[in-house]
């Protein structure tokens, strides 16, 4: 094997440590299983730990940007390790809580912890998918599955741990330590390509190729002025507003259908595994068809799981629930997957790293109206209009996404 290949060969190890910090950077979202001591032992209410997600959210948006401008002026090194600090400090200092007002939860998870992640995430996909210009779909759904396969994995430990002699506290202070050492290893492995290293190109059909943008190189000032990056954006923000919404109650509605509660903790779980197929096999649908197709298949789909949720919920089935929340977490998948994919496929590579970080506040949107679906849940009791709201949203990205047309 010559040098160049050599040098081209390192990016699978390179995807495995991508994958790997992906994966404990992406406890943020097993925030239905993390939430539970905190109402315990605080009494606080579903909507003011609603609005906790939100806010990491929000933040975790704002840390995809200040990480984008970290890795450009001090490295991507810098920025994955400020990442850890700012991580661990979050769940560190949430242990700690005593006694307190939400605000400060708010502050600890909501800002710090959400920034701390949003900047791991944005830096490591931008890094590691340096090295697969030829398959950007396939490395951005591995990528996307570590970061959803988390609350499977790392959720159902700490759920284990609440309930034996350690405690959320020591569990909370753990995952920070765990996070931060993880982060700060993958900062040290990771780099980007030299100008040397030779990439194969992508083998792709004719109807794909043609519908790519490679060779346009967009700055994020550029791709704010196209019309094609707003109705994707409304787009994506309301198929992730369904995911986001079923991940922040995704328990108590499997319960609300008669689930005994180790079922119900279980399916949060199969929700998470879910999320991570959805992510890898949109990649990979993504390499085949092509963007826009992706992005249609991943509407429908999403459709879909509103559909079946709404009609579990109506007739009280568990089993058509089961399905829905499948359903959900493989349609939730598919959108980090198609914005990073959509973003490097319409505006180029150059500038990814800033322009994901603008396409990623999809994830604020849906956030947002997650805590709009939790006012819904309160003020109704059910969740009936809950998803008579969500499926109409799917049905608005829709008619955008038949539209969208490259720039």
């Amino acid at each position: 094997m010559d040098k160049v290949n050599q040098k081209l060969s390192i990016r699978w190890f390179y995807m495995v440590v991508g994958v790997i910090a992906m994966l404990f950077a992406g406890v943020l979202y097993a925030w239905s299983i993390l939430k539970s001591p905190l109402s315990a032992e605080f009494g606080w209410g579903t909507s003011a730990l609603a609005l906790n997600f939100t806010l990491a959210m929000t933040f975790f948006c704002i840390g995809g940007l200040l990480g984008a401008q970290i890795s450009k002026r001090l490295g991507h090194r810098v920025a994955i390790i400020s990442s850890g600090v700012l991580s661990a400090a979050g769940f560190i200092l949430t242990a700690l809580l005593n006694n307190v007002s939400v605000v400060l939860l708010y502050v600890t998870y909501g800002v710090l912890a959400g920034l701390g992640i949003g900047i791991s995430y944005n830096v490591v996909i931008a890094t590691v998918s340096s090295w697969f210009p030829d398959k950007k779909g396939l490395c951005s759904g591995c990528l996307m599955m570590g970061f959803g396969a988390s609350a499977l994995v790392l959720g159902n430990v700490a759920d284990a741990m609440f309930k034996s002699s350690i405690g959320w506290r020591t569990t909370y202070i753990a995952l920070g330590v765990a996070i931060f050492a993880v982060l700060t290893l993958a900062a040290v492995i990771l780099k980007k390509p030299g100008s040397e290293v030779v990439f194969p190109k992508a083998e792709r059909s004719r109807s794909v190729g043609t519908e790519t943008s490679e060779k346009q190189e967009f700055t994020s000032k550029q791709m704010l002025c196209r019309l094609s990056f707003w109705m994707a954006f409304i787009c994506i923000s309301f198929l992730a507003a369904v995911g986001n919404s079923v991940i922040s109650f995704a328990k108590d509605l499997v319960i609300s259908v008669n689930a005994p509660e180790t079922l119900a903790v279980t399916l949060v779980g199969v929700l998470s595994v879910c999320n991570g197929l959805g992510r890898i096999i949109t990649g990979a649908v993504f390499d085949v068809i092509g963007c826009r197709k992706t992005m249609v298949c991943a509407n429908v789909l999403t459709i879909g799981a509103a559909a079946v949720t709404l009609l579990a919920v109506c007739i009280n089935s568990l089993p058509l629930c089961i399905v829905g929340v499948c359903l959900t977490g493989m349609s939730y998948g598919a959108c980090p997957t198609i914005t990073a994919a959509f973003t490097s496929s319409f505006f180029g590579m150059k500038n990814f790293s800033n322009n994901m970080a603008l396409m990623t506040f999809t994830v604020m949107v849906g956030s947002f109206v997650a805590t709009a679906s939790n006012k819904v849940l309160e003020a109704t009791g059910g969740y009936t209009y809950t998803f008579v709201m969500l499926l109409a949203l799917t049905f608005v990205a829709l008619v955008l996404n038949l539209f969208i047309r490259k720039p």
